[in-house]
């Protein structure tokens, strides 16, 4: 069961709590120095934000964090790009390492002291841990990503590179647009449906208005279930941010300038 923390700047995964090595997160709204659509905890750069706000944002975010801590927080594109943060990554420059999380929409590391990020505004934000292999990945699942399948190409990724098992992986599914808010167009409806999506379990149409519903959550949790993932190690946060806007940042409802909320997770340092 997710939680807020108690100065509500963060919302933590109950399922993830047992595990003492990892942390893992999503920011809400609350508690930081942004104005207007951006009110007020965006710690995201990409967005139209102020960049020293953004940057105080940062500051306050790793202080809440386990120490110590460095942000991957990559430019998506919405996309299926997937990037693996090691040792070499890490040993590039600055610049090199900006450049490396340019049009990448998931990371992946077995490394302590680095939190994966990413920035979602109705996406989904997935976060997933090997406990078997002390592996993480963070994973932005929009509807593009979605249809494209982006959370098995991670899994598969991460069994290529760790060696992941389903049977081992524990994920969080962050606030994002629910069912109810997430109404779509025909032409949406067909690339699911097109992509083998069992359209059933993650489609409604509305009786009032005719439009195609999608169910971005359940899409995201099959492809963990496809895996291997049992039903147990799944938790689904059920916060909609459209619903709940004034909680967390939402793209619908408050417009693409506006802030995004950064989901993370990282292997705490051990001393």
């Amino acid at each position: 069961m997710n939680k807020w923390t108690e100065d509500k700047r963060m919302l933590e995964y109950g399922l993830m709590l047992p595990y003492s090595n990892i942390f893992c997160f999503s920011t809400t709204r609350h508690g930081g120095f942004g104005k207007g659509t951006y009110d007020s905890f965006n710690c995201t750069p990409y967005t139209g934000d102020d960049s020293e706000t953004v940057l105080k944002n940062q500051a306050l975010l790793q202080s809440l964090l386990p120490s110590p801590n460095q942000l991957a927080i990559p430019y998506q594109t919405h996309g299926t790009q997937i990037f693996l943060l090691d040792e070499k990554s890490m040993c590039a420059s600055p610049a090199e390492r900006e450049a490396c999380l340019q049009g990448v929409d998931a990371l992946m590391t077995n490394l302590p002291g680095y939190c994966l990020c990413i920035s979602t505004a109705d996406c989904v934000p997935v976060l997933l841990y090997d406990k078997a292999h002390q592996a993480i990945a963070a994973i932005h699942a929009g509807w593009r990503g979605t249809a494209a399948r982006i959370v098995e190409s991670v899994l598969q990724r991460m069994f290529a590179v760790f060696g992941t098992q389903g049977e081992d992986v524990v994920v969080c599914i962050g606030p994002s647009i629910s069912l109810n808010a997430f109404e779509t167009g025909e032409e949406v409806y067909r690339i699911f449906a097109e992509k083998g999506f069992p359209m059933t379990n993650i489609a409604r149409r509305s009786l009032k208005t005719g439009k195609w519903h999608l169910d971005l959550w359940e899409a995201n949790r099959l492809q963990l279930l496809q895996f291997g993932v049992p039903e147990r190690q799944i938790e689904v946060s059920g916060i909609c941010t459209y619903t709940q806007s004034e909680d967390f940042f939402s793209a619908r409802k408050l417009g693409i300038h506006s802030g995004r909320i950064l989901s993370g997770i990282m292997i705490k340092e051990t001393v």
